[in-house]
């Protein structure tokens, strides 16, 4: 994907602050996103409600919000930011159905692979991107198949 000079955000939320401290600083280190992290779901939802994002993960079992919850509410305010779920847990079945409710991106089990993460934000992010520039494309189809029909209408205005 061409580099477009800004750089994308992620927004990653958990209640432990080891796994921020560890996935920020990796996160750092290894790309060149601008990394958000979030102890509170209701504080990201709040951030996530004033900034346009590019990928949200967030944990499974929180405290004051579960991350499925969380997770539908970004989708809300931000339908086509891909969404993973971090979850310690290896509950296939929850997660297939979270992916099919909620339209998650994808689901990562603690203790996850680096390499993995990598790979899931970079796919998530392009797919974000190649959406924006499919929908630019689309309206642009619109916006001249628009001008087609006036055109035409004029043109049998003049000949009939």
């Amino acid at each position: 994907m061409a580099d477009t000079g800004e750089k994308s955000t992620v927004i990653i939320v958990d209640d432990e602050e080891m796994v921020l401290t560890s996935l920020n600083a990796f996160l750092n280190l290894e790309t060149n996103y601008d990394v958000k992290i979030f102890l509170s779901a209701k504080e990201a939802l709040e951030f996530i409600r004033a900034n346009s994002v590019d990928m949200v993960i967030s944990d499974y079992l929180m405290p004051e919000m579960d991350g499925l919850s969380f997770l539908a509410k970004v989708r809300d305010l931000q339908p086509e930011v891909p969404r993973v779920i971090l979850t310690g847990y290896a509950d296939k079945e929850n997660a297939i159905k979270a992916i099919n409710d909620i339209g998650l991106f994808q689901y990562i089990e603690k203790p996850w692979d680096n390499d993995d993460i990598l790979i899931i934000l970079r796919n998530g992010i392009e797919k974000k991107q190649l959406m924006e520039k499919l929908q630019e494309k689309i309206d642009e189809i619109n916006k001249a198949y628009g001008e087609l029909q006036g055109l035409h209408k004029e043109i049998i205005k003049t000949f009939v």
